[in-house]
C-alpha cells in the first residue's frame, strides 16, 4: 500500500471510530434507550448536546499552537478515549453519567477530526494526491453504516440497549488498532504566520465559519432524531431498522460526489448547493412522512452532511496561512456550537408539541442562510 493510500485509509478508520460510531451510534440506540429508561425528548436532546459541547471545547483545545507532547500521542489517546466512552455508555443508567461520557467523547472526537484531518490532508498534499481525501472523509459514513448494521443485528437478536453500546465500543477499539497502525506521526506544526489568514480575521473565513455553524445546527436535528421520528410515525415505522443504514451508505461516497461538483462550480458553489439539498432532506423528514419521503430524507441528509464537512474544512485550509489547525479549529468550534443548540432546542419543542416539525423548519431556514453566506 502506498504512503498516501495508507494515510487515507488510516484516516478513514480514525473518523469511523470518533465520528461515525462515537458520535452517531447514539441515533439508532436512542429509541430503545428512551423506551427502556423513560427518557423525554428534552433529556435525549441534552445528552446529545453534551457530546457537542465536548466537541466544541475539544476543538478549542486542539487549536492551541503550543499543544504539549507529540501530536500522534494526542491522536491515538483521543481515539482510545472515544472508543472507551462509547462502550461505557452501556455501563450506567444515570443521566449525569450519560452527560459526562458524551461530553468527554465529544472532546475526543474533535481532537481526532482536527489532528487526523491535518495529518492526512498534509500527507496527501505533499504526495500530490488530494483526491484521496474522499477516502479519509468516507470514514464517517462507513462508521455509521457498519455500526447501524451492528445495532440492527443486536436488536433482532433481542439484545437490550446496554449491549448495543458495549459492542459499539468494542468495534471502535478494533478499528483504533487499525488506525494506529496505518497513520504516520503527524508533522509537528510550524509557527503560525502573522498574516490575516493565520489570525482568522479574513472576511471570507468569517463568512465561511458562520455558514459552517449554521450548517451544524441545520443538519444535527435530523441526524440525531431521524430514527426516533421514524419510530413515532406509524406509516414509516417498519423502516426503523433500515433508515440509519441508508443514511450511512449515502454518506460514505458523498465527499467524492461533492468534490466533483466543486471541481465544476468551485467550493463555495458546491457548499451552497449541498446546503439546499440538505434543507430539502430535512424538510422531507417531517413534511413527507411516507416510506419514500423518509428514504429521500436519509439519502439527502446522509449524502450531504459529510460533503459539507469536507468542503468547509478544505476551504478553510486553503484560506489559512501557516499551521492550518487554527482555521480547522475555528470551523469545528462554530460547527460544534450549532450542534450544541440543535438537539436541546429540538428535544424541548418535541416535548411541547409532540413532533419535530418546528425545529426541523428552523433547521431548513439555517441551511438556506448558510447557502447564501457561502455564495457571497
Amino acid at each position: 500500500m502506498s504512503g498516501p493510500s495508507q494515510a487515507a485509509l488510516g484516516g478513514l478508520l480514525a473518523l469511523a471510530v470518533a465520528i461515525g460510531i462515537g458520535r452517531f451510534v447514539y441515533t439508532p440506540i436512542l429509541p430503545p434507550m428512551m423506551a427502556a429508561l423513560g427518557l423525554s425528548g428534552t433529556t435525549a436532546g441534552l445528552i446529545a448536546s453534551a457530546n457537542f459541547l465536548g466537541y466544541l471545547i475539544g476543538a478549542l483545545l486542539a487549536a492551541l499552537p503550543a499543544l504539549p507532547g507529540k501530536r500522534r500521542a494526542w491522536l491515538i489517546g483521543a481515539l482510545v478515549l472515544a472508543a472507551v466512552t462509547t462502550g461505557a455508555m452501556g455501563l450506567t443508567v444515570s443521566v449525569p453519567g450519560f452527560l459526562l461520557l458524551r461530553f468527554v467523547g465529544g472532546g475526543a472526537s474533535a481532537f481526532v477530526l482536527i489532528l487526523a484531518s491535518t495529518a492526512v490532508l498534509e500527507a496527501l498534499g505533499k504526495a500530490g494526491r488530494p483526491g484521496l481525501a474522499a477516502l479519509h472523509f468516507a470514514g464517517v459514513g462507513c462508521g455509521i453504516a457498519v455500526s447501524a448494521l451492528l445495532v440492527t443485528g443486536l436488536l433482532k437478536a433481542g439484545q437490550a440497549w446496554p449491549s448495543l453500546w458495549l459492542w459499539s465500543g468494542g468495534l471502535s477499539l478494533l478499528a483504533t488498532l487499525g488506525a494506529a497502525a496505518l497513520l504516520r506521526p503527524p508533522a509537528e506544526p510550524a509557527p503560525f504566520a502573522r498574516g490575516r489568514g493565520a489570525s482568522g480575521t479574513g472576511a471570507g473565513l468569517r463568512r465561511l465559519v458562520a455558514a459552517y455553524g449554521l450548517f451544524g445546527f441545520g443538519y444535527i436535528i435530523t441526524a440525531t432524531f431521524l430514527v426516533a421520528i421514524v419510530r413515532k410515525t406509524p406509516a414509516v415505522s417498519p423502516l426503523e431498522p433500515l433508515i440509519w443504514i441508508v443514511f450511512g451508505v449515502a454518506a460514505a461516497p458523498s465527499v467524492a460526489l461533492w468534490n466533483r461538483v466543486a471541481a465544476v462550480v468551485g467550493i463555495p458553489g458546491a457548499f451552497a448547493a449541498a446546503c439546499v439539498a440538505e434543507a430539502a432532506g430535512v424538510l422531507a423528514s417531517v413534511g413527507w412522512q411516507t416510506e419514500a419521503g423518509v428514504l429521500v430524507a436519509a439519502v439527502l441528509v446522509g449524502g450531504t452532511f459529510m460533503g459539507l464537512t469536507a468542503l468547509g474544512l478544505m476551504q478553510a485550509r486553503a484560506l489559512a496561512v501557516g499551521d492550518p489547525r487554527r482555521a480547522l479549529a475555528l470551523m469545528t468550534g462554530a460547527f460544534g456550537l450549532g450542534q450544541i443548540v440543535g438537539p436541546s432546542f429540538a428535544g424541548a419543542l418535541s416535548d411541547r408539541f409532540g413532533n419535530f416539525t418546528l425545529p426541523s423548519l428552523a433547521a431548513v431556514a439555517a441551511l438556506l442562510v448558510a447557502a447564501v453566506l457561502a455564495c457571497r
